[in-house]
């Protein structure tokens, strides 16, 4: 192989959001186009959540899990066992009810911060909005469990986590 291809296999090309790898048409064509075609789709996947593109009302208990689990892909590349650990977790907490509140307590939202005004620092609308709410309770649970398996391990030894 030329010197000149050489170098160009190992420089990529950039056509919009797709890397295009030029090759020799040998062997190497078919790996080098499916490693790039598989990388665009993987990214595809994960981009952040909207709510133009949710099929739900937003602040309903759907959209709710919608967005939860399309962050939780986008933030932290949390799969289908993290977001299933999840979904167990807050239908207990919760409900998914971004308006639930432990009078008792003063736990509050999705994720039943204890204090509700913990989630200040994922914004100022923390008291009904579901997407800080989320985002917040993604947060903690990753800085404290590491992921949502873990934290619904612990929630099921103590019944909180």
């Amino acid at each position: 192989m030329s010197k000149i291809l050489a170098g160009a296999l190992a420089a990529p090309l950039l056509l919009g959001s797709v890397a295009a790898v030029p090759v020799a048409a040998d062997s190497t064509t078919t790996t080098a186009t499916a490693s790039a075609t598989g990388q665009a789709k993987k990214a595809s996947r994960t981009v952040a959540p909207s709510r133009s593109r949710a099929p739900y009302r937003f602040g309903s208990i759907n959209y709710n899990k919608w967005y939860a689990k399309h962050y939780m892909a986008y933030k932290y590349g949390w799969g289908k066992k993290h977001y299933r650990a999840l979904v167990k977790l807050w239908n207990h907490e919760s409900g998914w009810n971004q308006r639930a509140h432990n009078g008792g307590s003063g736990a509050h939202g999705i994720p039943q911060a204890l204090p509700g005004s913990k989630m200040a620092s994922a914004g100022k609308n923390w008291r009904s909005n579901p997407e800080t709410q989320i985002k917040w309770g993604l947060s903690y649970i990753k800085g404290r469990y590491h992921t949502p398996a873990s934290a619904w391990n612990s929630w099921q030894h103590k019944g909180w986590y």
